[in-house]
């Protein structure tokens, strides 16, 4: 492009010089008429390249770029043991200290979400434990703490303390910044996609669960919790994108405990990557399930965390107590009249519950372990789940610097 811009401009100058000599020879006898006749021409035939191929020959324009980071982690699953480890001595909760060491690597992204997986009804309903979940409010004051911006509530626990919880929770977040998504108070509230902007970039949260473990929808009020639907959700991503450069998707599906994504799991990220979801995060299994690319036709590609496991729980074993943090980078590049959108730049930073005696939970970056008292044999876990997550897509990074 570079080398027919010169040849343009060589060409554009020699006919300068020529009509410079014609007028030399010339003398008195060219007219002011004619000179500006040639300029006329050559302003034409720059405006005649800028039509055809696209081409200024006089100016350069500059694509302008911008970047906004967007991470992700999985279950909040807050059992009656880590509520009662938060408990102090005025009756008050305060789950912040569980997120310290990891509080550091959640801000650093632009936008952080986070699948809370424990529905926050408050103390007013009861707290209860498997199977029957139910969240003091300052479960919530902990991940706005930490720097989460959004959360997905639907999932199969959405339903533990009935429409009243779900009315709760959607109280104390519309008293917060926190946005939900995948749960709604009406039709409207359902209707209503919920988009956060960042260095110019749109980002729009939609979230489904494969069930409700049995517990009945209320007749008439569907929107209390979203289901996975395809036809629901194809229609609601060509929505999002219509209000949004990036869809986020997340998804309560596949089998819990199981390491890798079953078939139905596959299906359903190509149904809606076809779509037009750009990021998916997955959820359920409750244990780390590897991440993938998937390509379109059009040459852009989705991203796929098929489950990014636990992230606070009470849950027992080592691969329901590591979890981790996915971030992405996404690149906005416009030039002239033209936008395009890339996902860059994946990194994975693995992570650990640590408890004693189903107290003092903590998350710890599973890389900075290295007391036996937390974690025996920190360093083979952690190589173990780099390599498990990373099998599809090898190019994952696993630090945030």
């Amino acid at each position: 492009m570079k080398k027919f811009t010169i040849i343009v401009l060589s060409l554009i100058l020699l006919v300068g010089l020529l009509s410079s000599f014609v007028y030399f020879l010339q003398g008195d006898q060219t007219k002011p008429s004619d000179t500006l006749q040639l300029s006329e021409q050559l302003v034409q035939f720059n405006g005649k390249l800028r039509n055809d191929i696209g081409i200024d020959v006089i100016d350069e324009v500059e694509p302008q770029v911008s970047r906004a980071t967007i991470s992700g982690v999985g279950d909040l699953l807050i059992a009656i043991s880590i509520i009662t480890d938060a408990r102090q001595a005025d009756g008050t909760y305060n789950f912040k200290p569980m997120f310290e060491h990891v509080k550091p690597y959640i801000s650093n992204a632009d936008i952080a979400f986070a699948n809370q997986e424990t529905i926050l009804g408050g103390e007013e309903l009861g707290l209860s434990g498997y199977p029957l979940f139910n969240s003091p409010y300052e479960v919530g004051d902990a991940v706005i703490d930490a720097g989460f911006d959004v959360v997905s509530i639907a999932n199969n626990h959405t339903l533990d303390k009935g429409e009243q919880g779900v009315l709760n929770a959607i109280d104390y977040y519309n008293s917060t910044e926190l946005i939900y998504t995948g749960a709604y108070k009406s039709e409207e509230d359902r209707a209503a996609i919920r988009t956060i902007e960042q260095n110019g970039i749109t980002f729009s949260f939609l979230a489904y669960s494969y069930g409700t473990n049995g517990m009945p929808i209320p007749s008439g009020k569907d929107y209390l919790i979203n289901l996975i639907d395809v036809d629901v959700i194809n229609k609601d991503i060509v929505a999002a994108k219509e209000v949004s450069d990036m869809v986020v998707l997340s998804l309560h599906f596949g089998n819990e405990y199981e390491l890798m994504p079953n078939e139905t799991q596959k299906m359903l990220v190509q149904e809606f990557s076809k779509a037009g979801a750009d990021i998916i995060f997955g959820h359920h299994p409750h244990v780390l399930q590897p991440m993938e690319w998937i390509e379109r036709e059009d040459g852009s590609r989705t991203f796929v965390a098929y489950s990014l496991g636990n992230f606070l729980s009470g849950q027992v074993g080592i691969e329901r107590e590591i979890g981790g943090i996915v971030q992405l980078e996404v690149e906005k590049t416009a030039f002239r009249d033209e936008v395009s959108f890339q996902l860059k730049d994946p990194r994975f930073l693995p992570t650990f519950t640590y408890k004693q005696n189903w107290r003092q939970y903590k998350i710890y970056p599973l890389h900075e372990i290295d007391d036996e008292r937390i974690l025996k044999n920190a360093d083979e876990h952690l190589q173990n789940t780099k390599q498990h997550v990373s099998q599809w897509m090898p190019e994952l990074k696993f630090s945030f610097e």
